[in-house]
C-alpha cells in the first residue's frame, strides 16, 4: 500500500496528521490524499523532467573537457593555461561540495524548493553570459565554475528530493534514470559545443548555451513537483537534524570510499579529448571519446540502479569498482590507438559514470542502522565528498601531466605524458570498491 512506502517527508507529515484507511490525510482544516509511490502519471512525469534537469545542470560541465582543449589552444587563454583544468573540476566541485547546506536547508524549508529552482535557473543564465566576455583564466574560473554551480545547485537540489518523495520500492531505478541524465546530456553536448567553437568561438557557445538552457529547463519545471502539497509539508514539524550518523564506522567507510574513488573519477573526462590528440586522432574522435564516455553512463545508471533495488549495495558497489578499474589499466593504460581509447571510454563510462547511482543503496544502510537519520543529509555529506574530489582533482591532474615527460617513443598510455594521471584513475577507483572488502571482513 501507498500508505505503508511513505517517503520520509510523508512520515514526518504524519506526526501531525491522522492517517484514515484509504490513504488521505486528515488535518484540522483540510483533508487530502496523496498520490501513490512507484507507479502513476504523476510519478513518472516528475522523474522525466528531473531527468531533463539533471541533463542540462550536469551535463555542461560534464563536458568540459572540450573547452579544455579549446581554452588551451585559442588566445587569450592558451598563454597563460595554468588553472584552465581547475574549471570543469571546480564547478562541479561546488555543486557536490554544497550538499550538507542545500539538502538540509530544503529540509527545513521544503516551501523554498521552487524558487530556489527559478533562481538557481536565473544564475546559471547570469554566469553562461558573464564568462562569455572573459579574457583571462581566473575570469573564468568564477564565472564559469563558481557562479554556475551555486544556480545549479539551487535548480538541482530540490529534484533530489522530489524524486525521493515520488519513488520507494523503485528508489535505485529512479535515481538509476534521473542520474542517467547527465551521461546522455554529456554524450550530445560535446557534439554540439565542438560544432560551436569551431565555427564561431567560446563566447558564441557559452551564450547559445545560456538560451538553451532557459528555453529547455522552464517547461520541465512544471513537471518537477512534490508529492507531499507544499502548505501539508510546511505546516509539519521541523526535522530535528541527527548527524551521529557521521561517527557511524559504517558512513565513515562508505563515505571514504566514495570521496577517493571521486578523486580519480573525474580525470578521463577532463583529459580524454587531449588525450586523443596527443595520439593523433582527428577532432571528431577527440569528442566521440567524450560522448561515448557518458552516453555509456547512462545504460550504467539504470543497470546498476535495478542491481541495487536486487542486491546488497556492496555488491554493487564492487560491480561498479572492478569494471572500472579493468577498463583504466588495460584499455586506457595500453591505448596506443582510436579503437583501444574508445573502448576505455565505453566501458569506463559504464562502470565508473555509474558509482553514484550506488547513494541510494548506501542512504538505505546508513537509516537501517540509524533510523533516527534525516536521509537528504546522507546524501548531502555523500555529495559533499565526492565534490572534495572533484575539486582536489583538477590541480592535482595539472600537476601530475606537467611533472611527467614521456621518454622515447609514445607506445601507449604508460609511456606518456599521462602514465601518473593513468595510475591515479586506476588506484582512486580501486578504492572506491572499500566497503566490499570491509564487509568481508565484517566492519560493516
Amino acid at each position: 500500500m501507498a500508505a505503508q512506502a511513505q517517503s520520509t517527508e510523508s512520515i514526518q507529515l504524519q506526526n501531525q496528521t491522522a492517517q484514515s484507511s484509504d490513504g488521505s490525510l486528515d488535518t484540522p482544516n483540510e483533508t487530502f490524499s496523496l498520490p501513490p509511490v512507484d507507479e502513476g502519471r504523476d510519478a513518472w512525469f516528475c522523474l522525466f523532467g528531473c531527468f531533463i534537469i539533471e541533463s542540462l545542470v550536469w551535463g555542461f560541465p560534464a563536458s568540459f573537457g572540450i573547452f579544455q582543449e579549446y581554452y588551451t589552444s585559442h588566445a587569450p587563454f592558451s598563454e597563460h593555461p595554468s588553472g584552465i583544468a581547475a574549471i570543469g573540476t571546480t564547478s562541479l566541485g561546488i555543486i557536490y561540495l554544497s550538499g550538507p547546506l542545500m539538502f538540509g536547508g530544503l529540509a527545513y524549508w521544503p516551501h523554498t524548493r521552487k524558487s530556489a529552482t527559478y533562481i538557481g535557473l536565473l544564475l546559471m543564465t547570469v554566469a553562461l553570459v558573464a564568462s562569455s566576455f572573459a579574457n583571462a583564466v581566473w575570469q573564468l574560473l568564477i564565472t564559469q565554475g563558481v557562479l554556475y554551480a551555486i544556480g545549479g545547485s539551487l535548480l538541482y537540489s530540490p529534484t533530489v528530493t522530489y524524486v525521493d518523495e515520488w519513488f520507494v520500492r523503485r528508489k535505485g531505478l529512479a535515481y538509476g534514470v534521473m542520474w542517467a541524465g547527465s551521461g546522455f546530456a554529456g554524450a550530445s553536448i560535446p557534439y554540439l559545443m565542438s560544432w560551436v567553437l569551431e565555427r564561431w568561438s567560446f563566447r558564441t557557445a557559452l551564450r547559445m548555451w545560456a538560451i538553451v538552457l532557459v528555453l529547455l529547463v522552464l517547461p520541465f519545471l512544471q513537471f518537477t513537483r512534490p508529492r507531499v502539497p507544499v502548505t501539508a509539508a510546511s505546516s509539519a514539524p521541523r526535522p530535528r537534524f541527527n548527524l551521529s550518523f557521521l561517527k557511524s564506522r559504517l558512513f565513515i567507510i562508505y563515505s571514504l570510499g566514495n570521496m577517493i574513488e571521486g578523486l580519480g573519477y573525474f580525470l578521463p573526462s577532463i583529459w580524454l579529448p587531449t588525450y586523443a590528440r596527443s595520439i593523433g586522432s582527428s577532432n571528431a574522435i577527440a569528442t566521440a571519446t567524450l560522448a561515448l564516455l557518458n552516453a555509456s553512463a547512462v545504460l550504467g545508471c539504470i543497470i546498476l540502479g535495478l542491481v541495487i533495488d536486487r542486491t546488497h549495495i556492496t555488491t554493487a558497489i564492487l560491480l561498479s569498482t572492478v569494471g572500472a578499474l579493468l577498463s583504466v589499466f588495460v584499455f586506457w593504460g595500453l591505448a596506443s590507438s582510436t579503437g583501444m581509447l574508445l573502448a576505455f571510454a565505453i566501458t569506463y563510462g559504464f562502470f565508473a559514470g555509474s558509482f553514484s547511482t550506488t547513494w541510494s543503496g548506501i542512504i538505505r544502510e546508513v537509516m537501517a542502522s540509524k533510523p533516527d537519520t534525516h536521509p537528504s543529509l546522507v546524501f548531502g555529506f555523500l555529495a559533499m565528498g565526492r565534490g572534495i574530489g572533484s575539486i582536489c582533482s583538477g590541480p592535482v591532474s595539472d600537476a601530475l601531466v606537467r611533472m611527467t615527460s614521456a621518454s622515447g617513443g609514445f607506445k601507449d598510455g604508460y609511456s606518456s605524458d599521462y602514465s601518473w594521471l593513468i595510475i591515479m584513475t586506476g588506484v582512486t577507483a580501486a578504492v572506491g570498491g572499500l566497503s566490499w572488502g570491509a564487509r568481508r571482513l565484517t566492519w560493516v
